[in-house]
């Protein structure tokens, strides 16, 4: 699928109401070129299935029984033209399919993590396990949608070339399978919300103990700190248990139904052969319609026992399509502003901002200062690094920020990303090498910046350790690298990208002394460069971080209660010495 047929999708979704059914219609809607053509192909290789009795019995009747050699040759050879017929429909129409239904699950699969990893973030109850779940098995399951549906088109064109050759046989016959078979179908429908809800509800407890393990393996070493590894390991047993029962209910209404529903077409088939042989008894049809009769009942039994599960098919993917639209319809946290920030340098400037424990700060950041923000109530910055951030939409704050001349949230948000970048103190390190991580929001850099970078982030120690330096290969959330070499990563990679604004959390909390001293020089060498350089805001504790900056500000949940130098602080305010001279 093209970029604009993608990008045409998702305005289609953003602008209605996503439901599981409408998620499953326009990915029908999306692939009908490919799903047209396999169906008709996959009709086809039924018709020619059909057809394949239907042969045999006029070769018993026009040439074995009669002894006719000449007409012997020619139906082997039509028998020879349908086998190929079959071989070649199959092969083409699985290919085709098999080709639409990986590109819709990849492309569902694309749309999910669009909309999960979006700048302006997405408003959801859902943990990430349980989104990573939905990004996976889920947008397969729906996916699986386009399988099916070529395979009800097979089954129904199966049913009806039986019944249509069973009727040029022998009517009554033809119509036991016309009557019976919509019957049988919808008495089996009634199951369908059952299985559907019972699908559903697997999936969601599948999804939460995804979750649950997910959080286990991220915090096993805070846990094994504390000793709450038991604790833990506990609570994922429990949740996996009430997993298993949930897959056991699923498990038995499917396998239940599919029970049923092969019963009920071997019954059918097996009804069908039984008449055949009392019309063949009593000289009603011929040995050869009779034989062809039996080859038809034989076969009927694959098309009708697909019909009969239908609803589970569908029903597994209605249930996946309804989780998929947990997330589709999941508004934006944050809303998409329309004007650019205009010019740099930018400042900050925050009034009457009230959040969690702030209420009613304002606050200054001219252009280019270096600022250095101490709150002695850790919440207080945690409140602040929040808002900045963008994980908190507007109508969840009092106040205003403004970026340069803008409110922050009216500027288009990824302007805004550009012009500004958080690092906040607990920062993400993805599975992959050093480099990609570093180089992770600045693609192709200068290679001096990327020095420069590492140099100011104390981060040359951790690259020239490894012998594949940049290359060197970083595990799931970087749990190959120490805490204090993850901290440095992150800060390279935040300084590599030079934004306007940069603001920083407790950037060397896992530092030793040392190593702090060369980081706080290398960021205040790295931002001061040109004429005004860049603006920074450093929230933090560290008496090595606040010496270098150009003005210290404390900051308390009512506003910013002394403003100074890391010295006349550290001087005249005892709150400051206590918060950072401990």
């Amino acid at each position: 699928m093209s970029a604009a047929d993608t990008s045409s999708t998702r305005e289609t979704r953003s602008a209605t109401v996503l439901t599981g059914s409408r998620i499953l219609l326009l990915g029908m809607a999306r692939n009908r070129r490919w799903l047209t053509t396999g169906s008709l192909l996959y009709g086809l290789h039924q018709i020619t299935q059909v057809l394949v009795p239907v042969v045999i019995g006029v070769v018993i009747d026009k040439a074995v029984s009669t002894g006719d050699l000449g007409a012997l040759v020619v139906w082997i050879a039509v028998l020879f033209g349908l086998f190929m017929a079959l071989t070649l429909t199959w092969r083409f129409g699985a290919r085709i399919l098999t080709w639409a239904e990986a590109g819709e699950g990849c492309t569902l699969r694309v749309e999910v993590a669009a909309k999960i990893l979006s700048p302006r973030g997405v408003r959801t109850d859902l943990r990430s396990g349980e989104l990573l779940t939905i990004a996976g098995s889920d947008a397969d399951n729906t996916s699986y949608m386009l399988d099916y549906i070529p395979r009800i088109v097979e089954a129904v064109t199966a049913t009806l070339a039986c019944a249509v050759a069973l009727m040029i046989i022998n009517v009554p016959l033809g119509l036991g399978v016309l009557v019976g078979t919509p019957v049988v179908l919808a008495v089996l429908h009634l199951s369908a919300p059952l299985i559907t809800r019972r699908v559903q509800d697997q999936q969601e407890t599948v999804g939460r103990a995804t979750a649950v393990a997910t959080d286990l393996v991220a915090g096993l070493r805070p846990l094994r700190g504390i000793g709450a590894q038991q604790a833990a390991a506990q609570r994922y047993r429990d949740i996996s248990q009430t997993s298993l029962q949930a897959t056991l209910r699923a498990a038995r209404t499917q396998r239940g139904f599919a029970g049923v529903s092969a019963t009920i077409s071997n019954l059918l088939s097996a009804g069908i052969a039984i008449a055949s042989g009392w019309l063949a008894l009593d000289g009603h049809i011929s040995i050869g319609q009779f034989v062809t009769v039996i080859g038809l009942a034989q076969f009927l039994i694959e098309p009708l026992t697909q019909l009969t599960v239908v609803p589970s098919w569908v029903a597994e993917a209605r249930a996946s399509a309804n989780r998929l639209s947990l997330v589709f319809a999941a508004p934006s946290l944050l809303p998409d502003g329309e004007r650019d920030p205009g010019e740099p340098p930018y400042g900050l400037q925050l009034s009457g901002l009230g959040y969690g424990s702030l209420d009613g700060v304002d606050l200054t950041v001219e252009p280019g200062e270096f600022l250095g923000v101490v709150a002695p109530n850790s919440a207080d910055a945690e409140a602040l690094v929040a808002i900045l951030s963008g994980r908190v939409p507007p109508e969840e704050y009092r106040g205003t920020v403004r970026l340069g001349a803008n409110h922050l949230h009216e500027i288009e948000h990824r302007q805004a990303r550009d012009a500004m970048v958080v690092e906040p103190h607990i920062t993400d390190i993805f599975t992959g090498t050093l480099g990609s991580n570093i180089t992770a929001g600045a693609p192709d850099p200068d290679p001096e910046l990327v020095t420069d970078a590492l140099r100011s982030s104390a981060a040359t120690d951790v690259v020239t350790m490894h012998d594949a330096g940049l290359d060197a290969p970083v595990t799931e959330r970087g749990s190959s690298l120490s805490g204090g070499q993850r901290q440095r990563v992150a800060l390279a990679r935040a300084l590599l990208v030079e934004p306007s604004v940069l603001v920083l959390h407790d950037p060397t909390t896992a530092i030793d002394s040392v190593t702090e001293k060369t980081v706080a020089d290398g960021i205040t060498a790295m931002r001061h460069r040109g004429e005004t350089g860049f603006t920074t805001v450093l929230v933090t504790s560290s008496p090595t971080l606040l010496a270098g900056v150009d003005r210290v500000v404390v900051l308390r949940g009512d506003g910013v209660a002394a403003s100074g130098s890391h010295a006349e602080l550290s001087e005249s305010d005892d709150d400051y010495r206590r918060a950072v001279l401990r």
